[in-house]
């Protein structure tokens, strides 16, 4: 028998047993890595959670006879999302399921029905809170271990969504850059030369009181970024907020790049150390001894995370990217790093990848989004 429960995540009994399912599913692969506790507990907090203020959220749990957790999801309407690409789409976020069929689909028919009620037309996923949370399910590179933040799933995943009745909807790529590869030294002269004739200059950040200093600047950039594309969710005041103290405490404010042109910035560019390892034997705690691990980590790791580079659409055909790749290769170089995962590109972003596989690129990791229309009753 399965049970199906929409739960409260204020009781803090059937919170935990959503928060620690994942724990017992993944406990034999070696790849998982788990999320922060503390962000994964503010993900649920209605108070916490600057997504509550413009969106609302159901938490679902499959339970078997003896009450033991099988699966879990969660579903999102985002209000801003929707406003924002004139659409009536929820999203699915944090499934996790035994490999069972019958448990997936009972999860998402209760998916569906909390969606239809809510009066949208279609589901995306997975796809979370936030645009630091991971986007998507892996469908390829299951033997490599994820960038911090990004998902991993077992193989039989993608089968039970599509199962479901979802179909693909797009593909995000992840690209490894070596920091003994032959970078072409043209790039940088490219940089150099449209820098100067574009007047545009790279800066980055002293330290984390410079960074906090720019949190606006950088809101009103990334939502500038976003014109012309779609299926994007613009920054409001506490997003960008609550984003820059989940990054603050692990991150390099030195590897965090802005591209001005004269006194506005027109791009960015985010890196941080990866800090995976850590995590993994911390099990994602803090406390009491977890964040020591974790401020160790970004001292010794030679990974690197590049998880978003842009430049606002006016300036993306005067050279951007040659500075963007660039300031890609300077930031593994400047921090020492010997790896780099180059997060989540776009495959419709055909231009870009055929730029950075000619630079040798492999991408060596895909995960996809899926949706599935519903007809509202």
């Amino acid at each position: 028998m399965i049970d199906i429960l929409q739960i409260d995540p204020q009781n803090r009994y059937f919170r935990n047993l959503f928060l620690e399912f994942p724990f017992q599913l993944y406990k034999n692969i070696p790849q998982w890595v788990p999320p922060l506790a503390v962000d994964a507990n503010r993900m649920l907090d209605q108070r916490r959670n600057p997504f509550f203020e413009h969106g609302r959220a159901a938490f679902f749990l499959a339970l078997d006879a003896q009450r033991i957790p099988l699966g879990r999801v969660a579903v999102l309407d985002n209000d801003n999302y929707n406003q924002h690409n004139h659409e009536r789409t929820a999203f699915f976020y944090l499934f996790e399921c035994i490999n069972n069929p019958e448990v997936s689909q009972a999860l998402f028919e209760c998916v569906f029905s909390w969606v239809r009620s809510q009066r949208l037309n279609k589901v995306i996923g997975p796809k979370g809170f936030t645009v630091l949370d991971g986007l998507g399910m892996l469908v390829k590179g299951f033997e490599h271990r994820p960038a911090f933040g990004l998902p991993y799933n077992p193989p039989y995943y993608p089968s039970m969504v599509e199962s479901a009745g979802f179909v693909p909807s797009g593909e995000m790529v992840s690209g490894y850059m070596s920091s003994h590869m032959a970078f072409p030294e043209k790039i940088h002269q490219i940089s150099e030369l449209v820098q100067k004739r574009r007047g545009m200059r790279v800066i980055s950040f002293r330290n984390r009181l410079d960074f906090k200093k720019h949190i606006p600047s950088l809101q009103a950039l990334y939502n500038a970024s976003l014109e012309g594309t779609t299926g994007n969710i613009p920054l409001t005041p506490n997003d960008v907020k609550t984003l820059a103290n989940q990054l603050l405490w692990f991150a390099d404010p030195k590897l965090i790049k802005i591209i001005m042109k004269d006194d506005n910035p027109v791009g960015f560019l985010l890196a941080y150390p990866d800090i995976s390892a850590a995590v993994q034997r911390s099990k994602g705690r803090l406390f009491p001894f977890g964040w020591l691990r974790l401020l160790v980590e970004t001292k010794k790791t030679r990974w690197v995370n590049i998880n978003g580079a842009a430049i606002v659409e006016k300036y993306r055909g005067l050279g951007g990217t040659a500075i963007l790749f660039s300031e890609m290769y300077k930031s593994i170089l400047k921090g020492k790093f010997e790896h780099a995962d180059i997060v989540q590109i776009g495959v419709e972003n055909e231009k870009m990848q055929l730029e950075l596989r000619n630079l040798g690129i492999d991408f060596y990791k895909t995960h996809r989004l899926y949706q599935r229309d519903l007809l509202n009753k």
